[in-house]
């Protein structure tokens, strides 16, 4: 078995402060915290798994017995006994009669990696496809969809938890807010194993790998960099749907900006029941209300990019063909500096670029 440095050993009278053990019992440290709430059996499984890939813990090495994990830890026979078994039914370990238990991946097996996106749009495709060739044949990744729904990523990662290596989250809930706090499902997840895409949330305990987006200052600076183009406007009206499950930290930087500049301005639901006006731009989410808009200058006597302005959020090819001036980030360049991180084992936050691409519309 493989040696690893003494650390303290629990006094029954005075009970946890941290991760424990006996030096007398067994050579094997785990990664094992008593006060955390994840489940001990989970704990176990992820120790030695991480253990693996760190190459503490190499191919044929015999680990502990049942016996010696339990009187070490304080744990009953069965926690360890289903720790054991998940972990043989993954392939990290075998059992040979009579003899005990020995690892049998070495520290080139893959990780594991869960995304769990909000939703699965065209922008999420590209994300979660520049991700995954970015990760090469380091890692398998499972992805799940929690809808917006706090709940919904409750029960993914109660699931989930101490299966994977790494949990990939973009943290946007709308939905099941007010039951369920979605913080806390997070703080769940060590902070080691968590990844935050498209936003992040600083509250948050530790330190995670975050790739993000800050909404409200990125629509703020990308208006800014095009003030040459909106300066022939005199208005500007964002078409943000409420049910569309959008930050709403769109807005904030929208108004925030017209009003430092001195525009007219207005936040709509839909384009469909607009009056075009002289002097407008539009400032657009949604591919519906980009169309119903672009449908509507066509029909009229005003001009695309003089009299009336369209701006749109997140580039397409199609939009680049119609010429439609959009606010975007880089989608695969998120993908791909979250799998570049996490492969380093970096625990950074990094802002993903967020800009203007200038065409006619505007």
């Amino acid at each position: 078995m493989i040696a690893r440095s003494p650390s303290t050993s629990r006094s029954p009278s005075t009970g946890f402060k941290g991760i424990y053990r006996i030096p007398s019992v067994c050579s094997y440290q785990l990664q094992f915290n008593p006060l955390d709430k994840t489940p001990k059996y989970k704990q176990i499984v992820q120790s030695v798994i991480t253990d693996i890939e760190r190459g503490v813990l190499k191919k044929n090495n015999q680990l502990p017995s049942i016996s010696e994990l339990s009187v070490e830890y304080y744990l009953a026979r069965d926690t360890v006994e289903k720790a054991y078994r998940e972990l043989r039914e993954r392939g990290y370990i075998t059992s040979v009669q009579g003899k005990g238990y020995y690892v049998q991946s070495g520290d080139s097996t893959k990780l594991k990696i869960l995304l769990i996106f909000n939703k699965l749009s065209s922008y999420k495709k590209i994300i979660y496809y520049s991700f995954l060739q970015a990760l090469g044949d380091r890692a398998t990744v499972d992805l799940q969809i929690h809808h917006y729904s706090a709940r919904n990523f409750q029960d993914i990662v109660e699931k989930n938890l101490g299966k994977y290596n790494y949990y990939v989250v973009m943290p946007h809930f709308t939905q099941d807010a007010d039951d369920v706090d979605y913080r806390k499902v997070l703080a769940m997840i060590p902070t080691d194993e968590l990844v935050l895409l498209d936003k992040d949330l600083p509250e948050l305990p530790g330190t995670p790998l975050s790739v993000f987006q800050n909404f409200e200052k990125d629509i703020f600076a990308a208006l800014e960099t095009g003030l040459d183009l909106l300066n022939k406007y005199k208005r500007l009206v964002l078409v943000l749907p409420s049910d569309g499950n959008y930050p709403v930290e769109i807005a904030r930087g929208f108004r925030s900006f017209c009003i430092v500049y001195d525009k007219q301005f207005t936040v709509k639901e839909s384009a469909l029941d607009e009056t075009l006006q002289a002097s407008t731009t539009y400032v657009v989410v949604e591919e519906t209300d980009l169309a119903e808009l672009v449908k509507k200058v066509r029909q009229s006597t005003y001009r695309l990019g003089q009299d009336i302005g369209i701006i749109s959020f997140n580039e397409t090819t199609l939009k680049e063909l119609l010429g439609i001036t959009v606010i975007t980030t880089d989608f695969e360049m998120m993908g791909r500096t979250a799998a570049r991180l996490l492969l380093d084992k970096q625990r950074v936050k990094v802002k993903n670029p967020f800009y203007m691409i200038r065409r006619a519309s505007a």
